[in-house]
């Protein structure tokens, strides 16, 4: 093959996902935590719908951060939680970015390759799905959504 017809990682990565957005990956609706919640409600929840974490929002409904919910049932095997403890104290913040390392906004209409991309450099196995103004978390995704979804697809 010449240089014009050997692909980039990019174009190699689009064609993988052949044009597809997060909406495609059929995701069901994000189930958040106020931070003054108790940390039982968030096990009962993440139970019920069977996820692994859940986003915290603050007062004014805005993204704090998540509960972890595997870190959450050690603590509680542990005995090192009361499950009257509220989300606040068991919730991993997000770290506050800067102009040099700006926040990733992902959307539904954001590509899947910008999705995997965001996956490596931010070395995480999730990412919230957010309205274009970060007003309203719409659902999690996570690398585990991005590999059924191409296997589905074949």
């Amino acid at each position: 093959m010449d240089k014009d017809t050997t692909p980039t990682p990019l174009s190699t990565i689009a064609n993988k996902y052949r044009g597809a957005a997060v909406e495609d990956l059929q995701l069901p609706p994000a189930i958040c935590m106020e931070e003054h919640q108790p940390v039982g409600l968030a096990l009962e929840k993440a139970y019920e719908h069977e996820f692994d974490q859940l986003p915290v929002l603050n007062g004014r409904r805005k993204p704090i951060g998540y509960v972890d919910i595997s870190l959450i049932k050690d603590k509680f095997k542990a005995a090192r939680l009361n499950e009257m403890d509220p989300v606040s104290r068991h919730t991993t913040r997000f770290s506050s970015y800067s102009s040099s390392h700006p926040y990733t906004t992902i959307t539904p209409d954001t590509p899947l390759e910008i999705l995997e991309q965001f996956f490596e450099t931010s070395r995480t196995e999730f990412a919230l799905v957010t309205d274009s103004e970060r007003k309203w978390v719409l659902a999690v995704a996570t690398k585990t959504d991005l590999e059924t979804f191409v296997k589905r697809r074949g």
